[in-house]
């Protein structure tokens, strides 16, 4: 362990190009002996984030070797997984291995401690020694190497009341259904689009929640699974079979089951490009556009909406908001049928 001190953001560890942050940066240094206020974890899992893991399978031809190809080549290339054909990366489950002396005693972790990281694996220092397996319906890989946690970044220990695993799947898309919690009033009428996947099951439920038997629940999925499973699940007042890239059929379909009043909150949860303007279009004037998705193209969204004439707030997905793992995880435990749903397809 080294004795000298870091950056609290971590802009030591910046390789390429120099002065910008971790995250900003092309490449980071992803030498494994801590600083002095740095935190060393053993890392189990990998869950790398949807739109990250679609454009690999699809990069790779959905081959499973050329996706470990293209992992390792990415991590050993940046000394972090940082997609930058999609600018994003996940999360990791771990044990943690060493505590700087300056943050030790100071910090609620002790070394043995199971847990979670909290910021993206774009910013994270990560080597991969081995990749055990890759879990291609799900985007986790399971390996064996260690990560950096910096003195800035957030983390929560992993819970004792359900599998690591299940955390890790929940964890990463923690910051959806918090900001859902926060968002959605009572009697709102919420339409989640992307629904069917993971941040989208777990909005769709906050939302239920906050809106109330006043509100209106509506979730926009495109596969027919998809569209199966929130029927299945009882998550919504309204299950739509939608194409979000088609704008102007996605604020048709709203209007009609809004009586023309469309949406008080859009929630986009897609992994997928060109889907802005059917998120705007779906909002009433003076609603709100949560773009929790990655695929997002913040310039579409408002040079769109300004091409539209549409006054919208919209609001970027950040994965980060106080409370945000504490809300994620408590959502599986007062609802047992979403529980089982997640034990059932997220725990390999």
């Amino acid at each position: 362990m080294y004795n000298k001190r870091g950056c609290a953001y971590g802009t030591h560890r910046v390789l390429d190009p120099q002065g910008v942050l971790p995250q900003q940066a092309w490449k980071i240094d992803n030498d494994m002996q801590p600083y002095s206020n740095e935190i060393l974890v053993d890392v189990h899992s990998l869950n790398i984030d949807s739109a990250s893991f679609t454009e690999i399978k699809k990069r790779a031809g959905n081959d499973e070797a050329r996706v470990r190809q293209i992992i390792l080549e990415l991590v050993n290339e940046r000394g972090k997984h940082h997609n930058p054909n999609t600018g994003s990366g996940g999360m990791f489950t771990g044990q943690v291995a060493a505590i700087g002396a300056d943050l030790a005693g100071k910090i609620d972790l002790e070394v043995g401690d199971q847990i979670a990281s909290l910021v993206s694996l774009s910013l994270t220092p990560l080597r991969i020694d081995e990749i055990v397996a890759v879990h291609m319906d799900v985007d986790q890989v399971q390996i064996k190497g260690q990560a950096i946690l910096f003195e800035s970044g957030i983390y929560a220990k992993l819970p004792a009341d359900m599998p690591n695993t299940l955390a890790l799947a929940v964890l990463d898309v923690a910051g959806a259904p918090a900001q859902a919690a926060k968002l959605v009033r009572p009697g709102d009428t919420v339409l989640v689009i992307g629904a069917g996947g993971k941040s989208g099951l777990l909005c769709l439920h906050e939302a239920q929640k906050r809106a109330g038997v006043t509100g209106k629940v509506i979730a926009g999925t495109h596969s027919p699974a998809s569209t199966q499973r929130v029927r299945d699940l009882g998550l919504a007042d309204v299950v739509l079979s939608l194409d979000a890239t088609k704008a102007v059929a996605t604020m048709e379909a709203i209007a009609a089951v809004t009586n023309g009043k469309m949406a008080d909150l859009v929630i986009n949860c897609v992994n997928i490009p060109g889907t802005e303007m059917g998120s705007i279009l779906a909002a009433k004037d003076g609603g709100v556009v949560y773009f929790f998705s990655m695929a997002t193209s913040f310039t579409a969204a408002a040079l769109g909406a300004e091409g539209v004439g549409k006054e919208v707030t919209m609001i970027i997905g950040n994965g980060y908001t106080e409370g945000h793992a504490e809300i994620a995880l408590e959502v599986l435990r007062e609802n047992p049928v979403l529980y089982r749903f997640f034990m059932d397809n997220y725990v390999k």
